[in-house]
């Protein structure tokens, strides 16, 4: 397989490039001393916070969410904050809001006090836990890198990645997230259980070992902005980019792409910003594995993450017992490799 040296790109981008995978080893290994296993899920994290987006984690309480997420942070040399969400949370809880103080001579005067969104790494733990007028002033913050107080916007530095967790076991009292929002998610990860031989592993360490040494930092703020705007110019082919399309539109009922159990199952599809985002990771994960080139098993391996969370199931599907990912599973690994099916002008067609 041809690598970045290969690759018909100048000394300083090809520089670069070298630096982003030895980085991104460098972190796999600095974190995997700490979490035992979830290779793929470090893997998803990082591909996240190289394209410069957020991603949203399901999994069971006491899956080390909070220990991987703060590990990263060290590993990445960025700060790292954590917000609890409960029910009584408020909007200025988490941005901050404004106080008076003295002035000094006499007078008042209002002084911003950032809140915990202010960082570079935000773990926004049950997110759905708290009501939707805090949820939306996080996702201003994670949309627009801002937050809004008293009418005055607060920039929040770069790089900004929040990981936002549900718990799927409890949801009486919850306030599950909008479609429109979910949609905000670069990833919707799933973090199951380890496997027998990790969990043993985990059991021996947690209980004899003593305190592990400090996680190196493997990287700055600085070089991880530099990696984003690498990641955006790694090239995608013609063929890789209609294969990216025609496996999204295929997930909207409507189309003439779609398969059977999609037409049964599936009440909308993805839109087009699932497009996008899985052809940005794919250009991630091209770099993580030492290529400046995006392949069509690059998309494949990223879809489910990516489409998971914008494509919505029916009635039926809940009845015959389908969840969405056995129907992307499908339509990743069984769909023909290379379908290009022009769009139709079905008026002009009658005609």
């Amino acid at each position: 397989m041809a690598d970045i040296s290969d690759s018909n790109v100048d000394n300083q981008t090809a520089e670069l490039a070298a630096r982003f995978k030895l980085v991104t080893d460098d972190l796999r290994s600095e974190v995997g001393r700490i979490i035992v296993g979830q290779d793929e899920v470090v893997e998803h994290l990082l591909t996240t916070l190289f394209v410069g987006g957020h991603c949203l984690v399901t999994g069971m309480p006491g899956t080390a969410k909070t220990l991987l997420v703060r590990t990263l942070a060290d590993a990445l040399g960025l700060n790292f904050n954590r917000i609890q969400f409960t029910p009584d949370l408020m909007p200025t809880d988490i941005t901050g809001t404004d106080i008076i103080e003295d002035d000094g001579v006499g007078g008042k005067s209002w002084r911003f006090v950032p809140g915990p969104i202010f960082t570079n790494v935000l773990l926004a733990d049950e997110i759905n836990r708290t009501p939707p007028k805090t949820q939306a002033a996080l996702l201003e913050a994670m949309q627009e890198y801002s937050a809004t107080v008293r009418g005055s916007q607060h920039q929040i530095e770069k790089p900004f990645f929040v990981l936002a967790t549900q718990n799927p076991l409890e949801l009486e009292g919850t306030y599950p997230l909008p479609e429109a929002q979910l949609d905000r998610f670069l990833f919707n990860i799933v973090l199951d259980y380890l496997g027998s031989d990790e969990e043993l592993q985990v059991v021996h360490r947690f209980t004899t070992d003593t305190q592990p040494e400090p996680v190196r930092a493997c990287t700055t703020a600085t070089e991880v902005l530099a990696f984003q705007q690498l990641t955006r110019q790694v090239p995608v082919s013609e063929s890789v980019a209609q294969f990216a399309v025609d496996l999204v539109r295929s997930t909207r009922p409507q189309d003439i792409r779609a398969t059977d159990k999609v037409r049964r199952y599936i009440r909308f599809g993805a839109s087009v910003r699932a497009t996008m985002f899985i052809t940005l990771a794919a250009k991630a994960r091209a770099l993580m594995q030492g290529r400046f080139h995006v392949t069509r098993d690059d998309i494949k391996a990223l879809a489910k993450p990516v489409l998971r969370h914008r494509v919505l199931c029916n009635y039926y599907a809940e009845a015959d017992g389908v969840d969405v990912d056995a129907i992307l599973d499908e339509l990743i690994n069984h769909r023909p490799q290379a379908v290009t099916i022009p769009d139709v002008d079905l008026q002009s067609s009658a005609n």
